[in-house]
């Protein structure tokens, strides 16, 4: 029970990874506030998680929410951000302008809002976790997806960035990295550009949810206190650095 009399609000929480992470935190005792956009994977939550239906690109929703899920649950140690998409599946010359945005938006824009909105929380106690998803394609950028590279790619930026403004306290701000990870997400990806994701995993598998919750949970946790600004790697074999 790492985190009991711990406070947590997950981003994306109600599918994917974000729902095993905030499944994995409730289940060793921190209180849990699921945020994300869908109405329906929100009502069909696991029983013990609060909901709470927000649009993180909302960057005064995001600081009203922030501060009445802290009062609610009665503190906040715990942000994770997983709320995320891919776009398209196209070149840089053809990409959508349109889609380009909407990536930004949510994957970098609204990582943006939830990590100030939770640091300008945290500060004053001094103490608390802020861990971020990123990609293996932040650090090497995936042909075909530049905008969900890109976005990961400043992810990791404003993760080492914060690390430090907040290296004077018990504050950690890392991100996590995965590799390819099967989820429903996989829905918005063509069957050519999976398979490419999958050729590059020297373990030849994608990675599991499970796996990834795992890391999430150890960085949340107390053991983790000397990491800060900080990217851990999730990739099968991939990353080379």
């Amino acid at each position: 029970m790492r985190f009991e009399n711990h406070n947590a609000i997950v981003t994306g929480g109600a599918s994917g990874i974000g729902l095993g992470i905030a499944t994995r935190l409730a289940s060793e005792g921190a209180t849990v506030t699921v945020w994300d956009i869908s109405e329906e994977n929100l009502r069909a939550l696991p029983e013990g998680l609060r909901a709470r239906r927000i649009d993180v690109t909302d960057p005064q929703a995001v600081q009203a929410a922030m501060t009445e899920d802290k009062d609610a649950m009665g503190g906040l140690e715990v942000l994770v951000c997983s709320a995320g998409i891919t776009g398209p599946n196209t070149t840089v010359i053809d990409y959508p302008l349109e889609d380009w945005h909407r990536v930004m938006d949510l994957n970098l824009h609204g990582v943006f809002h939830c990590n100030q909105a939770a640091a300008r929380l945290m500060r004053p106690e001094g103490r608390g976790r802020i861990v971020n998803m990123a990609s293996v394609a932040g650090k090497e950028g995936n042909p075909n997806a530049s905008a969900y590279s890109t976005s990961k790619a400043a992810v990791i930026g404003l993760t080492k960035s914060l690390g430090k403004e907040l290296a004077d306290t018990a504050i950690t701000v890392n991100a996590v990295a995965p590799a390819a990870v099967e989820t429903a997400i996989f829905a918005q990806m063509t069957p050519e550009f999976t398979a490419y994701m999958k050729s590059k995993i020297p373990m030849g598998r994608f990675g599991t949810i499970d796996e990834v919750a795992a890391m999430v949970c150890w960085l949340c946790s107390p053991e983790a206190s000397f990491c800060t600004g900080a990217v851990f790697d999730q990739s099968g074999g991939r990353a080379t650095y």
